[in-house]
């Protein structure tokens, strides 16, 4: 199957991806008890002429399909309606806080990729001690959770030795990139053990195999071996686990943003669930969801490229 083909394929199913999900989460708020207006008021009386005005605002007197198609419209436009609890635009909102999250998304990557392949090849290639040392270590970040990791992190180098901001995201830059260094360690940390796991127990599965025991035997160095016909052949499988390390990342940094105030989109799908911002909430979720549909679309395409063992779509379709 071309290229052309698979990637219309492809995004024809995240389209339809995409709207299943929208309609699952504009239809949850519908799930909690009592009515959006009640919400809306708070708990406050309100004149007859006030909640005639709320429904109008939400469109709450239509019927729920249209109401609905209404939300999905001006979502295709960019229009994300307007923060019950913030009174402003959604999209200001997310302007100001999403390019926080992408950087500590970013930062989190880097450390995780880095950190995870290397520790994965070493105990691959070396085994014995350095082996055990390192499944130790990954034992342990894979047992931390992201929540924990930021409580230990915060109190030792940002309390304790003072080494790091305990909080916020700073002006700038290079503030940034120095108050979301702890964040960005927390968010990585369980990751960084799963990628390890996974390098490792790919690496060995190659190591094992024919073509690099024939390689061995024409008398190709060690250190060619391992980085063309090792390395390079499980390449296919770590991809695979780095779009799950995408989509875990954007999930686990609700907690670490709470935990240090980051102030990104994290932290305000947290206060906003707190606070049943709809609005916020729904167009939040839905960015995640989007997001994560991207991540496995671009690692479907990739797939192919990094090993070409593997078909175009056939991950897709064994899925």
């Amino acid at each position: 199957m071309s290229f052309a083909r698979v990637a219309v394929r492809r995004l024809a199913e995240m389209t339809a991806t995409l709207l299943c999900a929208s309609f699952v989460v504009y239809g949850a708020m519908y799930l909690a008890p009592g009515s959006p207006a009640s919400f809306l008021l708070a708990g406050r009386s309100a004149s007859p002429q006030a909640v005639a005005a709320i429904n109008a605002q939400y469109h709450l007197d239509d019927p729920f399909f249209v109401r609905y198609l209404h939300w999905l419209g001006d979502m295709a436009q960019g229009d994300f309606g307007r923060s019950i609890t913030y009174r402003t635009d959604v999209s200001r909102l997310l302007a100001d806080r999403l390019p926080t999250t992408l950087l500590l998304i970013s930062m989190s990557l880097v450390v995780v990729v880095v950190v995870g392949l290397l520790l994965g090849r070493i105990a691959a290639v070396r085994g014995g001690a350095t082996d055990s040392v390192v499944l130790v270590t990954t034992t342990f970040a894979v047992g931390t959770p992201s929540f924990v990791a930021a409580v230990l992190l915060q109190a030792l180098f940002a309390v304790r030795l003072g080494w790091f901001p305990s909080g916020g995201a700073g002006q700038g830059l290079f503030d940034q990139l120095w108050h979301l260094t702890l964040p960005a360690i927390a968010l990585a940390l369980y990751l960084v053990g799963m990628l390890a796991r996974v390098t490792r127990s790919a690496m060995l599965e190659a190591l094992g195999s024919e073509h690099v025991t024939v390689a061995r035997s024409r008398g190709v160095p060690e250190r060619q071996v391992i980085r063309r016909h090792v390395f390079r052949n499980s390449l296919g499988t770590v991809l695979t686990t780095g779009g799950l390390v995408v989509s875990t990342l954007l999930v686990c940094t609700i907690l670490v943003e709470t935990a240090f105030g980051v102030g990104g989109i994290g932290q305000l799908l947290e206060l906003s669930t707190s606070t049943k911002d709809f609005p916020t909430v729904q167009a939040i979720s839905l960015i995640i969801v989007a997001l994560f549909m991207i991540v496995n679309f671009v690692v479907d395409l990739l797939l192919p490229l990094v090993d070409p063992r593997i078909a175009l779509g056939a991950r897709r379709s064994a899925a």
